[in-house]
């Protein structure tokens, strides 16, 4: 197995994990795209091969949103132009939960309990595979990127995992994985109940953040040392159901799935507060699980985990006003 967090020193120091850099501040802000046009209407709601079962979302700077399946693993680009798609890569028969972009057009995306794979999204082609860890039971539910590392969280053991990427992004070999295990204010729930789920940065980038699902809370969390404390949300109800997690600038959406709601902070710069904002519905979420935004726009896949999947289940990524 990897080292574990005392490997932070140096040379994968956390400024070099979580600074970013102009370019992936600029992949990831809402309404910012590098070559918007003039927006002709867009679907608000974009159907899903029957039976795909969404989890996670990833949409760079193009006009395109990357959807992976819960059921072998394939993954599924949609035009949100035209709401028009297509299977760009066939499931290795294991899930896709999590997943994100980055700017050298690969997929990390969060395979539950195979760990994590980085999947080329030209192509398809399967990169690399990694086994995030031997402890069991363990669930790798989401993954955020800096440009300097890839971060899962994984909802049945208290720790997190980074994969240090090298000079121009290069991937990490194998036995390359950093276990960071979780502690301070952190209180896992044993059992096989979703702990960490949706991960993101504070907006100074200084730590990281992530909801723990099973408890409504939000952790700030020191990637050095996986010391957490209990972000303060003030009178903020607690983010029962907490999923994917989205930040754009000081603004933190926080998708709660079986709330059919996104609930919006504004953060303070090192993250250690928010104010709640106000709360984002929309009559056709059915349990949504995650958000990526793309023009003035957040789109979220449907999970729909209160209907029993078949393959004639009906799927889609709903969108709303950011």
């Amino acid at each position: 197995m990897a080292p574990t967090h005392g490997s932070f020193a140096h040379p994968f120091s956390r400024r070099r994990m979580l600074t970013a850099g102009a370019a992936a501040l600029g992949a990831a802000a809402i309404g910012t795209p590098a070559h918007a046009g003039p927006r002709a209407a867009r679907p608000d709601l974009i159907p899903l091969p029957d039976g795909f079962r969404p989890e996670g979302i990833a949409i760079g700077r193009a006009p395109y949103a990357y959807l992976g399946s819960l059921g072998d693993g394939s993954i599924y680009r949609a035009d949100l132009r035209t709401g028009e798609g297509k299977i760009i890569s066939a499931g290795p028969g294991t899930p896709s939960v999590g997943l994100k972009l980055d700017d050298r057009g690969r997929l990390f995306v969060a395979a539950r309990g195979e760990g994590a794979r980085v999947v080329d999204a030209r192509s398809g082609e399967i990169l690399a595979t990694y086994r995030l860890t031997t402890a069991t039971p363990t669930f790798a539910n989401d993954v955020f990127l800096t440009p300097r590392a890839a971060w899962f969280t994984d909802s049945f053991q208290p720790a997190l995992y980074a994969l240090p990427l090298g000079r121009a992004g290069a991937l990490p070999a194998a036995d390359d994985v950093v276990r960071v295990p979780l502690g301070g204010a952190w209180a896992q729930v044993p059992g096989e109940v979703v702990n960490a789920n949706g991960i993101t940065r504070t907006p100074d980038g200084s730590a990281l953040l992530v909801v723990q699902s099973g408890v409504g809370a939000l952790h700030r969390v020191d990637p050095r040392t996986g010391v957490t404390t209990l972000v303060d949300l003030g009178d903020a109800a607690p983010l029962t159901n907490g999923d994917g997690l989205l930040r754009d600038g000081r603004l933190l959406y926080v998708v709660q799935n079986r709330q059919n709601a996104i609930d919006v902070f504004r953060l303070a710069a090192d993250g250690r507060s928010g104010v709640f904002l106000r709360r984002i519905t929309d009559a056709d979420f059915d349990v949504p699980t995650t958000a990526a935004a793309y023009q003035g726009r957040l789109y979220l896949p449907n999970a729909r985990f209160t209907t029993a999947p078949t393959p004639e289940t009906a799927y889609a990524v709903v969108a709303v006003p950011a």
